[in-house]
């Protein structure tokens, strides 16, 4: 498998490799209280942005997949990400070996469709590369990522209790039929 990151385009966006000139703009988007709400609920320090967007750049080169960069066509700036990692969160072995999908949109881009579309492209990307089970773990409460991993396949596993939050574990045998 290639190490390299693919870049894939849809008709609005293209997916494409986070670059240095990128981590102010993702700082930017994991700082801002809308958009961690239903994620950690506190806006991150850049120095935990800064692990997250290196851990990202490891995830290419260890494993051969990890998380794009989302650019609206005609914009300069990312307006989030969406991709694959693994979380190693502790949360059993029916979740943790297996690859976690995740998006992130800036709240200008919420409601668009920009998340489906770009989340959608990423696991057709998956779906044929890497192939397999993947899972994800979303805020009970937030309805729309709810909504946009049921319309990817994935189907509840169970729910957790992570630091008095109720969250869903999510699982995708494969591409939907």
């Amino acid at each position: 498998m290639s190490r390299a990151v693919p870049t894939i385009n849809t008709a609005r966006l293209t997916l494409r490799a986070m670059r240095s000139e990128d981590f102010a703009r993702f700082a930017e988007i994991w700082a801002t209280p809308a958009v961690v709400t239903h994620i950690s609920g506190k806006p991150w320090p850049k120095a935990r942005s800064w692990d997250a967007f290196l851990r990202n750049a490891g995830h290419w080169q260890v494993v051969g997949f990890g998380q794009w960069g989302i650019q609206q066509r005609g914009a300069r700036a990312m307006a989030g990400q969406t991709g694959f990692f693994y979380g190693s969160r502790g949360l059993g072995e029916d979740f943790d070996p297996y690859p976690e999908a995740g998006w992130v949109l800036s709240p200008e881009a919420q409601g668009t469709g920009l998340g489906l579309e770009a989340a959608r492209a990423a696991h057709d990307w998956f779906d044929r590369v890497v192939t397999g089970r993947t899972v994800c773990m979303i805020a009970a409460e937030n309805t729309p990522s709810l909504r946009l991993a049921e319309c990817l396949g994935y189907v509840d596993q169970r729910e957790v209790m992570i630091d008095g939050d109720s969250v869903r574990l999510m699982t995708r045998k494969g591409p939907p039929v």
